[in-house]
């Protein structure tokens, strides 16, 4: 086996960071909720009426969650922070009977409506779940998309031949990124893997799943997803980039094969889950090519970090075609 050379060498022999951590991380954390929480975390994020806005898990004291959401001007400071839960457990859905999480958010463009897919818990396991909204203070439930168990679910903006795609990560032995495919929203088929774990001694090798929404660029649609490695120590969260094909969603052009991002300050290793990093948001602004990642630290606390896009698709675009899905 010949030498890996990194493409994220620096000149001092470091790496090279494509996620630049804010300063004055973590931006919020259970002490800034307005009612008594045990931690917020993994964030959705969009832009709605100009402004920054997440919609954070939020877990209580009995290992319950919901969801919360949190507006900024700027999107880093003054938070303004929803005084009862956003989007609750509904006891019309027994599938939520445990709690719900991990959303992501997707503007529909042909509905106009944002599409929230998030995991529902209950004694019958996790399953992919979806509401609608406007203005993110009235949902249409769709309910489960998914049978259990499933998790780690996001939708395209549009459709592809008539029809919506959907990624997901069934809970299964590999724990692989699948895509599917509707013509409603409701039901799912044509499932294929995308995004494979690699197994072995690779950081990815016990499970991958996407964290943020698909993002489009002039290269492909940009994925940023999570890969899982067990060791004596632990799991530990990491994550890495993928380029689908931007007129077939189901081609993976480009993979990365070391992880660009993962756990290193103390807010990202300590916490109620240690050495975790889970975004489930990203913004970017046109104007400047920026991206901001908002992700959860450590399963504690919500931080912030920032790259380029240029940087990234730069960086992806030398990375090797997947030799398998």
């Amino acid at each position: 086996m010949n030498h890996f050379e990194t493409r994220l060498k620096a000149s001092d022999n470091t790496y090279k960071e494509l996620f630049r951590r804010y300063q004055y991380n973590p931006i919020l954390t259970a002490k800034d909720w307005p009612y008594p929480v045990n931690s917020v975390l993994n964030p959705a994020a969009t832009i709605f009426n100009g402004k920054v806005l997440l919609l954070a898990r939020v877990e209580d004291r009995r290992g319950f969650s919901h969801l919360t959401k949190a507006v900024s001007d700027d999107g880093i400071s003054n938070w303004v922070i929803d005084r009862t839960p956003t989007l609750a457990p509904d006891p019309d859905h027994p599938e939520e009977a445990w709690g719900i999480e991990d959303p992501r958010i997707t503007y529909i463009d042909e509905l106009g409506k944002y599409a929230i897919t998030y995991t529902a818990y209950s004694e019958s396991g996790a399953v992919v779940s979806m509401a609608l909204t406007e203005d993110f203070e009235n949902f249409e439930r769709i309910g489960p998309i998914m049978p259990p168990e499933d998790k780690d679910a996001t939708i395209f903006p549009y459709k592809f031949d008539d029809r919506w795609l959907l990624i997901h990560r069934p809970i299964e032995r590999g724990a692989n990124i699948w895509i599917s495919a509707s013509n409603n929203l409701k039901y799912w088929g044509d499932h294929k893997i995308l995004i494979n774990s690699r197994g072995g001694s690779w950081w990815d090798g016990t499970k991958v799943g996407i964290c943020a929404q698909p993002l489009e660029t002039s290269e492909g649609w940009l994925l940023l997803y999570h890969g899982v490695r067990n060791t004596a120590s632990g799991a530990t969260y990491r994550l890495g980039l993928a380029l689908l094909d931007l007129k077939n969603p189901l081609k993976v052009l480009r993979r990365s094969d070391e992880w660009i991002f993962g756990p290193r300050e103390e807010y990202e290793k300590q916490g109620d889950v240690q050495d975790v990093v889970f975004p489930c948001g990203w913004i970017l602004d046109k104007a400047t090519g920026k991206i901001r990642m908002y992700y959860g630290a450590a399963d504690t606390c919500i931080a912030l970090a920032a790259a380029s896009l240029d940087e990234l698709l730069e960086y992806i675009l030398n990375c090797p075609e997947p030799e398998n899905p």
